[in-house]
């Protein structure tokens, strides 16, 4: 595979859909370059409940680690979640997101989005805290990968099949940019 830049792939959804464990297995299976998530190591690392002004330096560690990434010289970059899920989070929980959030949404390159339906079972990690608003939030993030016009498909599935949707539709991309290209 070659391309002027790297072929950028990112997984999103609500909590508790695999996305950290598929991310990673795809990103090895690819011989990727991947970007785990940052905001659970950051909220983790707090002694107090997350503000505004936390959840905004969690973006802007997102969108430095994209800039990072894209320097990798790795042919595919994967993202385990990225900036879509947290300006959902700020639109949920404090009704407002940063404008430069939008913009650099709008402005980055995103070759295909992976949406984790959440169709496995929940699991509480003292961190998560949506366990019943996983469909709606699923809702949310879809809705905003249609509003940026972003190309990206539904991963479903247990266990090593979600991994195998994940590929296959990473394949099936490819080979529709590659017709193209």
């Amino acid at each position: 595979m070659q391309y002027n830049r790297p072929y950028v792939i990112v997984f999103t959804g609500p909590e508790s859909t695999a996305k950290s464990t598929v991310s990673k297995a795809v990103a090895h299976q690819l011989n990727a370059f991947w970007v785990p998530e940052h905001a659970r190591t950051y909220v983790e690392g707090l002694n107090r409940s997350y503000t505004f002004d936390d959840v905004e330096a969690i973006a802007k560690l997102q969108k430095e680690a994209y800039e990072e990434a894209l320097r990798s010289k790795k042919e595919v970059i994967v993202f385990d979640t990225f900036l879509i899920i947290t300006k959902i989070w700020m639109k949920e929980v404090y009704g407002e997101v940063p404008q430069w959030i939008d913009a650099f949404l709008q402005s980055m390159h995103v070759d295909l989005h992976l949406l984790c339906y959440p169709d496995i079972d929940w699991v509480d990690d003292g961190v998560r805290e949506n366990k019943d608003k996983r469909h709606y939030l699923y809702a949310c993030y879809e809705q905003e990968l249609k509003h940026y016009g972003f190309d990206y498909a539904l991963v479903r599935g247990q266990g090593e099949a979600r991994r195998d949707a994940a590929l296959q539709h990473i394949y099936q991309h490819l080979k529709i940019v590659a017709s193209y290209g």
